[in-house]
């Protein structure tokens, strides 16, 4: 038997001749032929084949199509010379109606059955291996000296009948540090699995214990590492046992087929290509990916509406980059639920002023042109007005649909939780992200200010207390957006408000959000947000993470977006 020492360095064409005579003590390919492309198998029934290839092109993440062979040929001629299907992977999985029914260290003894199959090779991430180890990561699996974990998730594939499953995974645990790097490494390796499709808690992709994965061996996190998770080739393995063909073989997951074809040297050569990555969440742990054009972009609007018109001071409470994670965490939820109104003229009937609802009504908007569920809520007494402004917000085109219209009371210790969550069950949050704009914030003496000192209690209802509950809710992110400092939300930065904004001691909010928008109008606020979605959404580096690499881009719907935003006539 042959052992692993030399493996990394020798040719593919002489790995494929040892493992074509079965002489080698080892259980993957992983680290083997450094720097050259390996291949997961797929081997179909030629009736299967065309609708095999459609799934790939839908989902071009997991399943990179490198060569699909003709019926019953066992080379693959623009991969690599002098191979055949049938002996060189290291070993093989035989699928009958679903089932596994055998593996296998050669297919020789099924070539009549061969003869109407067609082979896929589809790229792996162990192509990628060097590239990593080159930028200075480690590769803790192959430091470990055991195949990579891989899984099973909860992210549908798109599905061509017959094949459909859920996405497949590899992890690997990357030092915090060094995440934008392994994003940058292999983001422009689009053949090899490309860039990651999450980072962070495995629970967002629906995967209970990284000890436990389904394929490969457990690989263990040293302290400071992440989970980082790319789309993984078998992935293929589940399309193919969902399918239920009568006979089907493909690689043992880990057993890759080892190329003739090296690895691309890609230069990442615009700000449209290179990733920046950004944590968006502390509880789940999850980070974001976008383009370093688009981050600019809504850097630049973070500038602009950063003009202090009244000259307050505001700038004294600006926090860099917070509009750019405010979105980050808004695009990748679900359900939003929006909160506006300031009575700050406390005399007039009604004594709302007009900033706050024009940027609320532009947030959603463009939440709903980006398919996402949308919620106001508002105090009691203002119900009746803000209906009017939605109802003639739907006339005018600004809205494509009436957005729910919420109050909220307290009435129990338990009643933001109630509100916030199906029964007050924390692991079922109706909303994802909470988004004050120009909403009066509660004092740290339990009082509610206008700028002027004056207590505006009696005209408020506590919707402070969802912000509150929301910070003890895993996975619910909340963003704040004020022109004063006494808005909801501000208390992140209460400090500077007591210290540079006039009646600061007395007027500053105490209650913070995760993320703190500060403008020199709230309304300018609300229009920088559907605008930065707007961006996050054109931007084809953030859509691929945002889609799991599955599935196909969502520019086409770029219309839709682009007339959802704010405008000078709305």
């Amino acid at each position: 038997m042959i052992l692993t020492g030399g493996l990394k360095s020798l040719l593919p064409h002489v790995l494929r001749r040892i493992i074509r005579c079965n002489r080698l003590s080892i259980s993957n390919t992983s680290g083997m032929a450094e720097g050259y492309k390996q291949a997961n198998v797929v081997i179909l029934h030629k009736s299967l084949a065309d609708d095999f290839e459609k799934f790939c092109h839908a989902n071009a993440g997991p399943l990179p199509l490198l060569y699909r062979s003709k019926p019953g040929d066992w080379k693959c001629p623009s991969l690599s010379s002098d191979s055949d299907i049938r002996t060189d992977c290291l070993q093989y999985r035989m699928y009958e109606h679903g089932a596994c029914t055998g593996s296998l260290k050669s297919l020789k003894e099924y070539s009549a059955q061969l003869k109407d199959m067609v082979t896929f090779y589809l790229g792996c991430s162990f192509s990628f291996e060097k590239t990593v180890q080159n930028a200075g990561i480690p590769v803790r699996n192959v430091e470990q000296k055991c195949n990579v974990s891989m899984y099973k998730t909860a992210v549908p594939c798109y599905s061509i009948s017959p094949f459909h499953c859920n996405l497949v995974v590899t992890m690997r645990p990357i030092p915090e540090s060094k995440l934008e790097a392994a994003v940058l490494a292999t983001s422009a390796l689009k053949e090899a699995h490309g860039a990651p499709i999450h980072m962070g808690d495995p629970g967002l992709l629906g995967i209970k214990d990284l000890s436990k994965p389904d394929y490969g061996d457990p690989v263990h996190l040293h302290p400071g590492d992440i989970p980082v998770f790319w789309a993984c080739g078998v992935t293929g393995v589940e399309a193919v046992i969902n399918c239920r063909a009568p006979l089907a073989f493909t690689h043992s997951p880990g057993c890759m087929f080892i190329t003739d074809l090296k690895n691309d040297n890609v230069t990442v050569r615009s700000s449209r290509e290179v990733p920046q990555v950004h944590c968006i969440s502390q509880d789940p742990l999850h980070y974001s990916i976008v383009s370093a054009e688009a981050a600019q972009k809504i850097k630049s609007l973070e500038t602009l509406i950063g003009i202090d018109p009244g000259d307050r001071g505001i700038i004294h409470l600006h926090r860099h980059d917070e509009l750019l994670k405010a979105c980050l965490s808004i695009s990748h939820a679900r359900s939003v639920l929006i909160t506006t109104g300031f009575p700050t003229h406390f005399t007039y009937d009604p004594p709302e002023e007009n900033d706050g609802p024009p940027g609320a009504l532009a947030i959603a908007a463009i939440l709903q042109a980006l398919e996402k569920e949308a919620a106001i809520v508002t105090d009691q007494r203002a119900m009746s007005l803000n209906k009017e402004i939605i109802e003639e917000a739907v006339q005018l085109g600004i809205l494509k649909r009436p957005v729910p219209l919420l109050s909220y009371q307290r009435e129990s210790a338990d009643s933001a939780l109630m509100f916030l969550c199906e029964n007050g069950n924390p692991e079922r949050p109706r909303f994802d992200h909470l988004i004050a704009i120009e909403r009066a914030g509660m004092a740290a003496d339990g009082n509610y200010y206008n700028a002027r000192k004056v207590n505006i209690k009696h005209l408020v209802d506590p919707i402070d207390e969802l912000f509150l509950a929301a910070q003890t809710i895993p996975g619910v992110t909340t963003t704040g957006v004020g022109d004063g400092g006494n808005e909801l939300g501000m208390g992140k930065v209460k400090d500077a408000v007591k210290k540079h904004i006039k009646n600061g001691d007395v007027i500053a909010c105490d209650v913070e959000a995760d993320f703190t928008l500060v403008a020199g109008v709230s309304n300018w606020g609300g229009y920088a947000i559907a605008c930065a979605l707007y961006i996050l959404s054109t931007c084809e580096i953030h859509d691929r993470y945002l889609r799991k690499a599955v599935g196909f881009p969502q520019l086409s719907k770029k219309m839709a977006w682009l007339s959802a935003l704010p405008s000078v006539t709305k």
